[in-house]
């Protein structure tokens, strides 16, 4: 029981942890170095965490979150992610976090069959 509260409890700070790296790249995206520095951060955190759900899957998601509320519309009509390069390429980089820390999942635990 102790393990699964270990692990609920790394989960949790991981989603925070990605939630504050993914509004501090919000925030500086719009200039070149803050765009290369939240890239870089985003990227070197991802690679620093273990394959898991409670940790690369919990950093993505809290990270995705601000970026999927400053695609929400604001009351202006206006949005926190512009149409521009650097908007497209935080959009890219949220994109390349999911689809790696998805992709780098470790393996079922199940037997296999012989012969597959």
């Amino acid at each position: 029981m102790s393990r699964l509260l270990l692990r609920l409890a790394t989960a949790l700070l991981l989603l925070v942890v990605g939630f504050v790296v993914g509004v501090a790249a919000v925030a500086v995206h719009a200039r070149a170095w803050g765009l290369v520095l939240a890239a870089v951060a985003t990227l070197a955190g991802l690679v620093a965490l273990p394959p898991g759900f409670s940790s690369r899957v919990a950093y993505a998601a809290g990270w995705v979150i601000p970026l999927g509320l400053a695609m929400i519309p604001r009351p202006e009509g206006d949005y926190l992610i512009a149409s521009d390069p650097t908007g497209y390429a935080l959009l890219g980089v949220g994109m390349v976090l999911l689809i790696a820390a998805l992709a780098t999942l470790p393996g079922g635990r199940g037997k296999r069959r012989p012969g597959r």
